[in-house]
């Protein structure tokens, strides 16, 4: 099964044209084009389950439509989209703000999905979804590094949960390096799929590790390699894994 994770920025691209014609201009531009292309890309990939980041659900850079309904219509796919804002929060009500979310596009057959929120920080959004043989979660985690410590700890507990394997990916935002989950790892039990640490921030010019695929030791990855694209700030990471019953340890 390939899995396939994309901090996709809203599609609102990367580069200098980005930052023009002032600092951070693209938020309000257009997207439709460089989501045609984002489309386009993960169609060349071919993944079953696909974990978008920073999907717009309908603001005006969309011209009022989902990206993650869009993007699973062209591929054939079902979609689970929620904001990545609590439903209290303040800013999940302001124009824009309140169309930011996460979401997850599949071929398979789901048997459940669920929405977790942290107790922490402003984006605080967790989704699970679960299959026949196992779960994922799909998250992005604060900027701050006390909002993270506090969400790990959440997540943690959320995915000691599950009683079947895990997959969590998505934004982990670890600014700090590895250590930050170190503690995590150890106490959940999982492995980076990213065995060697590649950086997948920024796209251009990779510097930071920010975006991981972690797995229970009964998933084994066949394959994982990041797609050389900028189509965003961020690179996608790509997985091929089986569920392997019996784990080496």
């Amino acid at each position: 099964m390939r899995f396939f994770i994309y901090n996709i920025r809203y599609g609102t691209g990367s580069g200098i044209k980005f930052h023009l014609p002032f600092p951070f201009s693209g938020y309000l531009k257009r997207t439709q084009k460089n989501t045609s292309w984002i489309i386009e890309f993960i169609r060349q990939i071919k993944p079953d389950i696909i974990g978008l980041i920073e999907v717009d659900s309908g603001s005006f850079r969309t011209r009022w439509s989902n990206q993650a309904e869009l993007i699973a219509n062209a591929l054939g796919h079902f979609y689970v989209y929620q904001s990545k804002y609590d439903t209290g929060s303040l800013v999940g009500k302001l124009p824009v703000l309140n169309k930011q979310g996460n979401a997850f596009l599949t071929s398979e057959n789901i048997k459940a999905k669920k929405f977790h929120y942290f107790q922490k920080g402003i984006k605080r959004l967790v989704i699970e979804l679960e299959f026949d043989k196992f779960c994922i979660f799909l998250v992005h985690l604060s900027i701050k590094f006390r909002h993270r410590h506090y969400q790990l700890s959440d997540l943690h507990e959320i995915i000691n949960e599950s009683k079947k394997p895990v997959i969590v990916a998505g934004d982990l935002n670890a600014l700090w390096g590895d250590r930050e989950l170190n503690l995590f790892l150890a106490a959940t039990g999982l492995k980076n799929a990213n065995t060697h640490s590649h950086p997948s921030y920024p796209s251009r010019y990779p510097r930071l590790e920010l975006d991981y695929i972690l797995h229970s030791p009964q998933i084994k990855i066949t394959n994982f390699f990041m797609p050389k694209i900028n189509l965003s700030d961020h690179m996608p990471l790509v997985c091929d894994f089986e569920i392997d019953p019996f784990p080496s340890v």
